[in-house]
């Protein structure tokens, strides 16, 4: 074991003296490079500056002629001298424009009810992951002011397509049926609301 640390020792002690005599000798030879004049030597970079010409025109434009007389001014015309005796003379359309509902039939010239905004349904999350399409009847009534009220589903192809049926009939809004001027109630209106899914 003595004989194991004697030799790392001495071994270390010999390639400690072998480094420093290798440094010491770069050093000096380093010196040497340092001083040398016929090495390479980088050039100077010099920036030229350019003058630059600038061309100013001492031309001012002319200035536009003067006006020497204005325009005329166009003669006022009084109201009373205008000669408004032209009739014109505008045809109404002739026809008759015809709804078909499932509750029913009407007209626009017989005053009954119209629809004028149908908002779509939320369809069912349940039903789009499954992928299921299908359709619901319900019926609704119309009010003297044109909203839908007590709908109900009379029937669907699936019960989750129920509420959302329900939910979008009650935001219907329609033109309501008038009859000798007054609006009234339209009761037992059935609507179609088709669900399908797109590609």
């Amino acid at each position: 074991m003595l004989a194991r640390y004697s030799i790392s020792f001495i071994t270390g002690v010999f390639v400690t003296f072998c480094l420093l005599w290798i440094m010491q000798v770069l050093i000096a030879t380093g010196k040497k490079a340092l001083v040398d004049e016929d090495g390479f030597t980088l050039g100077d970079f010099i920036r030229v500056k350019v003058d630059e010409v600038v061309r100013q025109d001492e031309d001012d434009p002319e200035p536009p002629p003067e006006v020497e007389e204005p325009p005329p001014e166009m003669p006022e015309v009084a109201a009373d001298e205008l000669d408004t005796s032209q009739n014109i003379s505008m045809g109404g359309p002739n026809g008759r424009i015809n709804f078909n509902l499932v509750g029913g039939r009407i007209g626009l010239g017989d005053g009954d009810f119209l629809p004028i905004v149908k908002v779509a349904p939320i369809y069912p999350r349940r039903a789009q992951t499954r992928g299921l399409e299908g359709q619901c009847l319900i019926e609704f009534t119309v009010t003297s002011t044109g909203t839908t009220k007590d709908a109900f589903a009379v029937e669907c192809t699936s019960s989750l397509f129920q509420k959302a049926s329900v939910n979008a009939a009650l935001k219907f809004k329609y033109k309501p049926r008038v009859v000798d001027g007054v609006a009234m109630d339209v009761p037992g209106v059935q609507h179609i609301i088709t669900f399908k899914l797109e590609d």
